[in-house]
């Protein structure tokens, strides 16, 4: 479907991008026009929205959702600040760069249409012999917005990029937030304080590159970046939005101030975890032992069964080996658990 000529006009007075980017699934022409304020705004595409504050500014983020269309709670949340941004209630200080990944997964309500945005960044969108679809184009296209976005700012900026989630089951910890590999360079502290800001206190160390958007823009443009799980899937209008609104004010501080202060480190905040495994899926039949509300975070004993993949069953091989993200229905060769142990704060962070 194209953009209908008053896109913009309904833009500039109710601020609902998501809404047109709904109306537009996969394509939607690029425009622009400057507030009152003299922000700059530029609709690149579908669900890409970029604001360009009239000040100098220092850092460039990116705030992303909607990679998977029925994690709604990030979606909203975005939703309002971006109308808050256009309606002028909300002044920016820094530039940002809005994206609902995949609009036509929003409308169908499920975590994509035909293949998983989240495994096709960092290159793996176009693969020799594999067929392209609207998500593998869709996923070459953010690519390339996120880094013309970040080619455009000030020299010396810093770069960030949250991709925001709610996780498919529950979790003994509510939010948790992805730790991108970082290929030797040190962690920072900084921003775990942001996490914690957010209400975040949950973290995992991944230790190899990944195909997931967070990782392409800390691996490919050196931001500090995290896929960020703000709870539970659940459908618009049930979310507990109170249960986000240190996530809400944190984000708002971040584009809207010169500089944001957090409370001094404590590392006794925070529980980190360090990737023990990965277990892909390479047989139909695959199953868990466990139930299908099984918790994030849930540990076995060594020993236990943790999953079976055709013959071969995987056990705990270490106590309290946790369990993340698990999905026996994933396609064959991708992730379907990743295990975790805890990790302490050390000299690798700084």
């Amino acid at each position: 479907m194209s953009a209908t000529p008053n896109y913009l006009n309904l833009l500039q007075s109710t601020g609902d991008f998501l809404t047109i980017s709904r109306d537009n699934e996969w394509h939607l022409e690029p425009s622009q026009f400057t507030l009152n304020n003299g922000t700059r705004v530029n609709v690149h595409d579908t669900g890409v929205i970029e604001f360009q504050p009239a000040v100098t500014t220092s850092k460039d983020i990116v705030l992303s959702s909607a990679v998977h269309g029925n994690e709604t709670a990030p979606i909203e949340i975005c939703d309002e600040l971006i109308k808050q941004i256009i309606s002028q209630s909300l002044e920016l200080n820094q530039r940002v760069l809005f994206i609902y990944g995949n609009p036509k997964s929003i409308n169908i309500g499920l975590r994509f249409v035909e293949e998983n945005l989240n495994r096709l960044f960092n290159g793996h969108h176009t693969v020799d012999g594999v067929e392209m679809n609207d998500e593998r184009v869709r996923a070459a296209k953010l690519e390339r917005y996120v880094t013309d976005f970040f080619a455009r700012g000030e020299k010396g900026s810093e770069r960030s990029h949250y991709d925001l989630h709610t996780a498919i089951r529950g979790s003994k910890n509510e939010k948790f937030a992805v730790y991108p590999f970082l290929h030797g360079k040190p962690w920072k502290k900084s921003q775990l304080q942001f996490l914690l800001s957010c209400g975040v206190n949950t973290v995992l160390m991944m230790k190899s590159p990944a195909t997931t958007f967070s990782y392409y823009s800390s691996f490919v443009h050196g931001a500090d970046s995290f896929t960020v799980e703000l709870g539970q899937v659940k459908p618009f209008g049930q979310n507990d939005m109170t249960r986000f609104e240190k996530t809400k004010q944190t984000l708002t501080a971040l584009i809207s101030q010169k500089e944001v202060e957090y409370p001094q480190f404590n590392a006794k905040d925070f529980e980190l975890f360090a990737v023990h495994r990965t277990i892909n899926r390479t047989q139909e039949d695959f199953s868990f032992p466990f139930s299908d509300d099984a918790e994030n975070f849930t540990g076995f004993a060594k020993g236990e069964l943790l999953a079976t993949d055709g013959n071969t069953p995987y056990f705990a091989d270490v106590e309290g080996e946790a369990i993340i993200f698990p999905n026996a229905k994933v396609a064959l060769g991708q992730r379907a658990l990743l295990t975790v142990v805890p990790m302490a704060i050390d000299s690798n962070f700084v």
